[in-house]
C-alpha cells in the first residue's frame, strides 16, 4: 500500500460584495484554479510508470451568498509509493500554489505533512502467510500477488522495524453481502469472517511453531 501525506492550503485574498468583484481579490477563483492545477502534478510531473494521487477533499470559505470570501482553505491528501515521489509531489504543489496566488495578488500558506509510510511486505514472510491462507480458504481463494493499492495503513511503520507482512481478508464481492467498501455509509462488516480470520491466525501460528519459526 501507499504512503499518505496531508496538506492544508490557505488562500488569503480580499473579500468584496458579489456585485463589485473588482474591489477585492477573489479567493474562490484563486482556490478553484489551484484545485484544477494540482491535478497536473500527477498527470505531467510523475513518470507514467509511477503511481500517485492528489485529492482535494475540503473547500472551505468565509463567504456568504452575496459576498465573495476573502479566505479559502483547501485540505486533502496525496498518495505515492516512494520518498522520491513524495518529495516531488510536495515540491510541485508548493510551486503551483505560490504561482497561482501570486498571479491573483493573494497571499497564502502551504502545510504538507507525512502521515503514513508505504506498506512493504518482507519477502521471507510471504510464503508462510500464503501456506496458512491456502490451508484455511483453498488455493483458488488466495492471491499471493495482488496489485498494489494507493490506500494507506500505519502498519507500514511497523514493517520498517519488524519482519512481517500485511494481508487482506475479503469482506465480500461487489453486489453481494459485505461487498460495500470502506468509507461508505452502507458498509457493513461481514461477521462471518470472524471464524475464518481466527482460523487463519491459529493455522499460521501452528505452522510456524511446528516449523521452529
Amino acid at each position: 500500500m501507499a504512503s499518505e501525506d496531508n496538506f492544508v492550503i490557505e488562500i488569503k485574498g480580499r473579500g468584496s460584495h458579489a456585485a463589485r468583484p473588482h474591489t477585492g481579490v477573489d479567493a474562490i477563483v484563486t482556490a478553484s484554479e489551484i484545485v484544477l492545477a494540482l491535478q497536473t502534478v500527477i498527470a505531467r510531473n510523475l513518470d507514467p510508470a509511477e503511481h500517485g494521487v492528489v485529492s482535494v477533499t475540503e473547500f472551505l470559505t468565509d463567504g456568504i451568498r452575496n459576498a465573495i470570501p476573502g479566505n479559502v482553505t483547501l485540505k486533502g491528501d496525496t498518495r505515492s509509493y516512494s520518498p522520491q515521489m513524495q518529495a516531488l509531489i510536495e515540491k510541485r504543489m508548493g510551486a503551483i500554489v505560490a504561482g497561482i496566488c501570486a498571479a491573483h495578488g493573494a497571499a497564502h500558506s502551504f502545510s504538507y505533512t507525512h502521515e503514513f509510510e508505504p506498506t512493504v511486505n518482507w519477502t521471507e514472510n510471504l510464503e508462510p502467510a500464503l501456506r496458512a491462507a491456502t490451508e484455511v480458504a483453498g488455493s483458488a481463494n488466495v492471491d499471493g500477488n495482488c496489485a498494489p493499492l494507493l490506500v494507506s495503513e500505519d502498519f507500514g511503520a511497523f514493517l520498517r522495524a519488524i519482519p512481517g507482512n500485511y494481508m487482506f481478508i475479503g469482506n465480500g464481492l461487489p453486489g453481494e453481502e459485505g461487498g460495500t467498501p470502506l468509507h461508505n455509509p452502507h458498509y457493513d462488516f461481514n461477521d462471518g469472517l470472524l471464524e475464518k480470520g481466527a482460523r487463519y491466525f491459529a493455522t499460521l501460528a501452528r505452522q510456524r511453531l511446528g516449523a521452529g519459526m
